[in-house]
């Protein structure tokens, strides 16, 4: 399985350049985190980008969901990056959660799905889980289910 999140709600750029989660986003992340382990999502390790609102997110489900290669940074996860690099880089991964950006993330899910980055598949919600699972192809990925924090009370 493969694990798309869309990094929890962070704080303008006016509020602060780094753009940390807010409280409210990271509470968010925590509860989305929670609902995950309960239903047995187990990602072997979890990929972030290099800002900090995606870190911030990959640690706090790192806390519930305990992967046991860890969290790492990872190349090409920036809202702008090419969805058929990392596709490319991650092809034979299993298991794997990835916390990125938009419009990244809704790029890549297509690209996964289709074959082509655009149009897009799903929409994202900040805080929340996309899983696609490998098709009989093995080249493509179908979107399993999807949890968000609205869903998480």
């Amino acid at each position: 399985m493969l694990y798309l999140v869309q990094h929890g709600r962070a704080k303008s750029e006016a509020e602060d350049p780094q753009r940390p989660l807010t409280e409210a986003g990271a509470a968010e992340v925590r509860r989305v985190a929670e609902a995950a382990a309960r239903i047995g999502v187990r990602p072997r390790r979890i990929l972030h980008s290099g800002r900090l609102r995606a870190a911030e997110t990959a640690a706090i489900l790192a806390e519930a969901l305990a992967p046991p290669e860890g969290t790492a940074e990872q190349r090409h996860l920036g809202p702008q990056a090419d969805p058929a690099r990392i596709a490319a880089e991650l092809h034979d991964e299993r298991d794997v959660m990835i916390v990125g950006h938009l419009p990244h993330l809704e790029r890549l899910a297509a690209y996964l799905v289709t074959g082509a980055p655009e149009p897009a598949v799903i929409r994202f919600r900040n805080g929340g889980i996309v899983a696609l699972a490998r098709t009989e192809e093995e080249d493509r990925r179908v979107i399993v289910w999807t949890l968000y924090p609205g869903l998480c009370a």
